[in-house]
């Protein structure tokens, strides 16, 4: 299923894919700083792997961008209009 929102790439994001998004925006927004990978484990209860996959996955497709390695360094690349509500 794809959403209707998409980055300026024009690629669309699925459902799922839109609430890891708006979790990293709604997250850095109350923290003043990104969720680490264990804040989004926790979050959707899924495994880690699963967590690791979708930033993975997210990144590829240019909807974040992060530094490798480096703790709390996803940064959005999308605004808020072009995200999903948190369910």
């Amino acid at each position: 299923m794809m959403n209707e929102n998409a980055n300026d790439a024009g690629k669309a994001y699925t459902r799922l894919q839109g609430q890891y998004l708006a979790f990293i925006y709604y997250y850095t927004k109350l923290n003043g700083r990104p969720p680490a990978e264990r804040d989004m484990e926790a979050y959707f209860r899924t495994a880690f792997s699963s967590v690791h996959q979708m930033i993975l996955t997210l990144e590829k497709k240019g909807f974040i961008s992060r530094i490798p390695g480096a703790p709390r360094s996803i940064a959005l690349r999308l605004t808020r209009a072009q995200l999903p509500d948190l369910e």
